[in-house]
């Protein structure tokens, strides 16, 4: 017989009897969120023998390995059995797992042949739990057991995978967690970090319920502890003594705060800190140093990074081992988002890591060389901003914005590092530019500036040009030509025609905000000339630039379309995108004075293509507002107004609509109130609104007449797919890549692939094949 009670030939007795089903302890709280989780580890379960779920301490291992064996209990006729090995010490694993199943101890015979023999022909899951201290014989016996018992399957939580063959691995995050700033007193209950804390807090405070006025702290809370379930409910307890805004007001010492844990909790649970201890003990000393070096990051970062900034002395060529022994370990957060993977501690890991690191008294140095290293981040980019690689280094600084503030920061609070800091800034103009963020240009650059000690210096007068042209931008005349006022003082001082070639841009840039056209072209047309002679590509585009909106404003078409054709001609050749862009909704604006809508309207829209490829808002808006013009001019009141809605909606992300483009509002008015003849006050109002409130995408589409925000189906009614989709999906039956599609249709190659992935879960497809086949299948089906 295969069941029930027996003596085997060796003399181990099961102590269990027949319809026993494990050691499952019940469980005591509630068991919160997790629904992906526990099905993505039950799925893997069933296709794998050896499934482990990794993570970093205190993100729920144990509690989600519970859940997921006690829903599969039914599954394993001899039963679910939890090993628990955190408090494991001189017993021997093999001891661990033999006394969890109740097998009686005998004198004779070797014990993990016995357990083989035991487990041989049951069918069993096997729940180890916390491997990650004695992991390499967690891994041995795993394998050997798996090898010899054909029904058994094991569970194992780990902060670190057992790394033997078969294993699935499941790597546990926290839990979700919402945006402070932008979550409601309803939105928050959806996020499972918040739950978490509700529930527990009811718990400990009976009376306990999230409110207007308390829900901005839990949320705040449950961010800055990263969503770890152990940090979650040690906060909650907290409340028993205080408020949660006190709790929120304390976490800056999250380790002396977060020590009051349940008394059946592991020793290393009990609290944050004693948890987190757990993690850096079970580190080698270089893991430890890394981990420690790491911490000076602010956000995510790349490997490039750590071998710059955090290798020590360690050989560059060995920092790749311990990064990935640091994952491993689930110390360092991998994240793939991108062309490079990128890593990221989460704030309490981050926390300890600079408490040690600071213990070694390198903080100050290490800070030091990762403000060195993102200068030369930035600078770098500036250089190559008129090149091929542009898109690329625009999402490279949109991933380490983070560090770049960190690395300002860094030259604001220590003494002497003011004129670095500038320098960073300067470089930051053409990426602040693209990206509309005029009012953290402007805020960086004021408080650099007021801890420089003066002089006439080259940083000085750099950050003084770009400070003037982002305060035109956004509204601020007066303080623009004060800037440019001490900008002419320094220029002269310094000598270097170059830098007064720069002040004079300026003041043309305050001029044109100021609706001075004829200074404005005067300026950048002495400054353009210096800049041919003297200044790199960027510094060439900039002048080109200004003389071709000026000359357009002026009505002046023939000098505006030689300057955008030469912009156009230098950007194409060097693969540049943003200032082709401007180049080309400038020269639609010039074609669309001439009375030209059809060469107007195709300038504009290659124009919007790239900004929105880049995602320049600035441009963007001014491209949205020409096109409003040509939907006038070609009797399309309608469109025109919702364009106009728009375009306004972008202008108020950017900055003060009214001076971005100041000298454009008397054609704006002009069109606004032709269409307004055509479709009535109120038809407009509705139109401008419906416009206002479109995504940005969303109106990009409908300026290029790729899509209306509705979508369009099919001829059979079952599938929906809107203009752009179907434009993909037959790039896809062609047998394009995604790089291709993106380079055919102007889009990035990420906007692609989420085309794709949007086509292939319409259709409910998982091929590019089937995509093939069905664009052939429905060829002759209508479609936008």
């Amino acid at each position: 017989m295969r069941r029930g009670l027996r003596v085997e030939s060796d003399g181990v007795m099961p102590a269990a009897v027949k319809g026993t089903v494990g050691n499952l302890p019940h469980e005591l709280t509630s068991f919160v969120g997790r629904r992906r989780e526990v099905t993505e580890a039950r799925r893997l379960l069933s296709v794998s023998r050896l499934v482990t779920l990794a993570g970093i301490g205190g993100v729920g291992k144990t509690r989600l390995a519970l859940r997921v064996a006690a829903d599969a209990s039914r599954a394993f006729e001899d039963g679910v059995w939890l090993v628990e090995l955190g408090e494991l010490d001189d017993t021997t694993l093999v001891d661990a797992v033999s006394a969890a199943l109740r097998l009686r101890e005998q004198r004779s015979g070797n014990p993990e042949v016995l357990l083989t023999e035991y487990l041989a022909t049951r069918q069993l899951l096997l729940v180890l739990d916390n491997c990650e201290h004695v992991v390499a014989a967690a891994a041995a016996l795993s394998e050997t057991l798996l090898r010899s018992c054909p029904e058994l399957r094991i569970l194992a939580t780990s902060r670190e995978p057992l790394a033997i063959g078969g294993e699935a691995v499941l790597r546990v995050p926290p839990l979700t967690v919402p945006e402070p700033e932008r979550s409601s007193l309803q939105g928050l209950p959806q996020y499972e970090a918040v739950t978490l804390f509700v529930e527990r807090a009811a718990t400990a405070v009976p009376e306990f319920e999230l409110t207007e006025d308390n829900h901005v702290a839990v949320a705040r809370i449950c961010r800055q502890l990263d969503g770890l379930p152990l940090a979650i409910e040690l906060a909650a307890v907290r409340l028993r003594v205080m408020s949660a805004e006190q709790i929120l007001q304390r976490l800056t010492d999250r380790y002396r705060l977060l020590t009051v844990g349940s008394r059946g909790a592991p020793s290393r649970q009990q609290t944050l800190r004693l948890c987190v201890d757990w993690s850096h003990e079970l580190c080698t000393e270089e893991e430890r140093e890394l981990w420690a070096r790491l911490s000076v990051f602010a956000g995510g970062f790349e490997l490039d990074a750590v071998e710059g900034i955090c290798a020590g002395d360690l050989p560059v060529e060995n920092v790749l081992d311990v990064v990935a022994s640091l994952i491993d370990k689930s110390i360092l957060i991998r994240e793939e988002s991108g062309p490079a993977v990128r890593y990221h501690l989460l704030e309490t890991v981050r926390d300890y890591g600079r408490e040690k690191l600071q213990e070694t008294g390198e903080y100050v140095s290490l800070r030091r060389r990762h403000r060195d290293w993102y200068e030369q981040l930035v600078v770098q980019c500036e250089a190559e901003w008129i090149g091929p690689r542009q898109v690329m280094w625009i999402g490279r600084l949109d991933a380490e914005t983070l560090n770049v503030r960190a690395a300002l920061h860094f030259c604001l609070t220590e003494a002497g590092e003011a004129e670095t800091g500038l320098r960073i800034a300067a470089a930051l103009y053409p990426y602040w530019r693209a990206r509309g963020l005029l009012r953290e240009g402007r805020r960086w650059l004021g408080q650099l500036l007021g801890r420089h000690p003066g002089g006439a210096s080259r940083e000085r007068i750099e950050a003084l040009y770009v400070d003037s042209v982002l305060a035109g931008m956004h509204g601020d005349r007066e303080a623009a030509k004060a800037l440019v006022d001490e900008g002419v003082v320094l220029a002269e001082r310094n000598g270097d025609m170059l830098m007064r070639a720069l002040v004079v841009h300026a003041a043309g840039c305050c001029a044109m905000f100021a609706g001075d056209l004829p200074r404005a072209r005067a300026c950048f047309e002495e400054a353009l000339a210096e800049f041919r002679e003297k200044g790199n590509l960027l510094q060439l585009t900039w002048g080109l630039l200004g003389v071709a909106l000026v000359s357009g404003m002026q009505g002046d078409g023939a000098v505006a379309k030689m300057c955008g054709s030469e912009i156009f001609a230098l950007t194409e050749a060097h693969g540049e995108s943003v200032y082709r862009g401007w180049s080309l909704w400038a020269a639609g604006m010039a074609a669309w004075q001439r009375g030209h809508l059809a060469l107007a309207d195709d300038y504009v829209k290659q124009g919007l293509r790239l900004s929105h490829l880049v995602d320049d808002r600035i441009s963007a808006c001014g491209a949205l507002e020409v096109l409003a013009w040509v939907a006038v001019g070609s009797d399309r009141a309608q469109q025109a107004a919702e364009l106009m809605g728009a375009a306004e909606a972008v202008a108020q992300t950017v900055g003060n609509p009214s001076t971005v483009y100041p000298n454009l509002l008397v054609h704006h008015a002009e069109c606004e109130q032709q269409a307004r003849a055509v479709i009535g006050d109120r038809a407009f109002d509705a139109a401008f609104d419906h416009g206002m409130h479109t995504s940005f995408d969303d109106a990009v589409a409908y300026a290029l007449d790729e899509q209306r925000p509705e979508t369009v189906s099919a001829s059979n009614g079952a599938t929906h797919l809107t203009r752009r989709e179907w434009q993909v999906a037959e790039l896809v039956a062609d047998g394009l890549t995604n790089k291709a599609i993106a380079a055919r249709l102007v889009i990035s190659q990420r906007t692609a692939q989420g085309h794709v992935e949007h086509i292939l879960a319409k259709l409910g497809f998982n091929s590019r094949t089937q995509i093939a086949a069905w664009i052939v299948e429905h060829a002759q089906d209508p479609h936008p």
